[in-house]
C-alpha cells in the first residue's frame, strides 16, 4: 500500500472529510507541483519553521501519564511533513494564506508566548476560521467524491491558515509509524465484527 492510499484509509478513521485543497494535495503526492505562477518558490524562515512545530505540538502534545503515553506532533516529524505538503502539493492560493497566517503568528511574538497565551490565540484562529468558512460557503468534502476539484483552481483566496494547518498535523501524525502505533491497536488478522465497549485509555483498533 503506497502512502497515498493510507493517508486516505486514515482520513476515513478522522471523520472522512478533508477539504478539497487538501484532496488535491493528495492527488500530487507522487507529481510534486513545479511552476510556481508567481515564479517563488514556497520557502519558510527558520522562526517560521519554529511556529509551525510549536503549533502542531499543541494540537497533538506528547502525552506523559502512566497509562496514556504517546508521541507529540514534533516527535514523529509534523512539522517537516507539513513544510513539504505546502511546499510540493498545494497550490498557489493555499501557499500564500499559509504564510500570510505565519506572518501573523510572527507579528504577535507567537514564540515569545506561555501555553496559556499561545492556545488563546489559536482558539481565537478557530473562531475566526469558522466565521470565515461560513461566510465563502466552502464546505467539507468527503473522501470518495471527485478528486479532480477542477473549480478549486480557480479560487483566488486560498483556504484559511488555522484549516490548513490542523488538518496536515492530523495527516502527518497519523500518516506516521509512532502516531499511528500510538494511537490505535493494529490487528493483522481481523476476526469477526462485533462491538466492543472500550475501556478507559484504551486504544480503538485499525485493520
Amino acid at each position: 500500500m503506497n502512502r497515498r492510499d493510507v493517508i486516505k484509509n486514515v482520513a476515513m478513521m478522522l471523520g472522512g472529510a478533508f477539504s478539497a485543497p487538501t484532496l488535491m494535495a493528495m492527488n500530487h503526492w507522487e507529481k510534486p507541483i513545479q511552476s510556481h505562477p508567481n515564479g517563488v518558490a514556497f520557502s519558510l524562515t527558520q522562526i517560521q519553521r519554529n511556529i509551525v512545530a510549536e503549533i502542531a505540538e499543541l494540537i497533538l502534545p506528547k502525552t506523559t501519564a502512566p497509562n496514556d503515553v504517546s508521541p507529540g506532533a514534533k516527535d514523529v516529524g509534523v512539522p517537516a511533513f507539513i513544510e513539504m505538503m505546502m511546499k510540493d502539493c498545494y497550490l498557489q492560493p493555499e501557499q500564500l494564506s499559509f504564510m500570510e497566517g505565519l506572518v501573523k503568528m510572527e507579528q504577535v511574538n507567537f514564540l515569545e508566548l506561555n501555553d496559556n497565551e499561545r492556545k488563546g490565540i489559536l482558539k481565537y484562529l478557530e473562531q475566526e476560521t469558522k466565521a470565515e468558512m461560513k461566510a465563502r460557503q466552502m464546505k467539507q468534502t468527503k473522501m470518495g467524491d471527485n478528486d479532480d476539484h477542477e473549480d478549486i483552481k480557480k479560487v483566488a483566496k486560498g483556504l484559511p491558515f488555522w484549516r490548513l494547518i490542523k488538518e496536515l498535523t492530523l495527516l502527518g501524525y497519523f500518516t506516521s509509524e509512532e502516531g499511528i502505533k500510538a494511537s490505535f491497536e493494529y490487528v493483522q488478522i481481523p476476526g469477526k465484527v462485533e462491538n466492543i465497549k472500550l475501556k478507559p485509555n484504551q486504544k480503538s483498533y485499525a485493520y
